[in-house]
């Protein structure tokens, strides 16, 4: 990747990593909760409109439209915020979401022929003893339900990355947007059903101005924002080489979660993360091979003779 597009990928580590901390504070404002799925679909909502009556739909079928928007927005979401508002503190959710990473290899080798090598699998491996180990030692003190449905919620974004793969959208946030699309309308019939109308219209009524204001930087920053710029660079980049920014995002998200809530990791949850980033770097992360940069550069044409930028993948 050139300077430009790992300054981006980085911008979307930090603008992910601060999104779990916004997404606690605007499901638990002071004296009210604010029902998960219809959070979700307020935020969708911020997302496409009324960004969809000015961007194009991307150069994509609407398979793929649909397909991102149930598995990386709806299905991501929806279950990330229910596991939130049963008690998923953020900064674990920030760290076990990345599972995704791992997924994201397996559903590539059965769905796209990308068949991991003996490294990837082995960091999978690593990453699913990382997870063991978060599992047990979060049910010591907490029950295991929300982590599990994180889970979930890192294969359904997992499912997501390979459509996107697929599609390769020309406009990443054509993508975001017109995917979001599918989202509230759904989650909204999903909060009537399990919230009930009465909770819903009231949850409405009363809405805290920091409901409101993480609905704006979820949708903005974390949406629009993080998700264009993720899907452009998944549709000009091997996986390999956009993936690995996401080990960051769970420093960030700790880190702002330590800072802002309070929240500090038992040692197990400590140990079982730090497995879990580094099967995810195994996973991920090419070696490095002085042989292959110097090929690189000995076959690199004279600076007066090209034409165009060469990009390294």
């Amino acid at each position: 990747m050139n300077p430009r597009h790992s300054a981006l990928a980085l911008l979307v580590a930090v603008l992910w990593g601060v999104n779990f901390v916004a997404i606690d504070l605007g499901l638990h404002p002071p004296g009210a909760e604010m029902p998960p799925l219809l959070f979700v679909a307020m935020r969708f909502i911020l997302v496409v409109v009324p960004c969809i009556f000015f961007i194009r739909k991307p150069d994509v079928g609407w398979k793929a439209i649909i397909g991102v928007g149930l598995f990386m927005s709806a299905g991501q979401f929806g279950l990330l915020y229910l596991a939130m508002a049963l008690g998923m503190p953020a900064g674990l959710a920030s760290l076990v979401l990345q599972a995704q990473v791992l997924l994201t290899v397996l559903l590539a080798a059965g769905f796209l022929g990308e068949r991991p090598s003996r490294r990837q699998f082995a960091g999978v491996v690593l990453g699913v003893a990382g997870l063991a180990v978060v599992a047990v030692g979060r049910s010591l003190v907490a029950p295991v339900l929300p982590l599990m449905i994180v889970l979930a919620a890192a294969l359904s974004w997992a499912a997501g990355n390979i459509v996107a793969r697929k599609a390769k959208a020309a406009s990443g946030l054509g993508l975001v947007v017109w995917s979001g699309a599918v989202v509230p309308v759904p989650l909204l019939g999903l909060s009537l059903l399990v919230d009930g109308p009465p909770a819903v219209a009231q949850a409405l009524a009363g809405v805290q101005p920091v409901t409101l204001l993480s609905a704006l930087y979820t949708a903005i920053f974390g949406s629009l924002v993080g998700y264009g710029i993720w899907n452009r660079l998944l549709g000009l980049y091997p996986s390999s080489a956009v993936v690995p920014f996401t080990l960051l995002v769970p420093v960030v998200g700790m880190t702002t979660a330590w800072l802002v809530l309070g929240e500090v990791p038992t040692p197990a949850e400590i140990t079982g993360g730090a497995l879990l980033l580094a099967g995810v770097a195994i996973a991920v992360l090419r070696p490095w091979d002085p042989r292959a940069r110097a090929v690189r550069r000995r076959d690199r044409p004279p600076r007066d003779q090209r034409r165009v930028p060469v990009r390294a993948d």
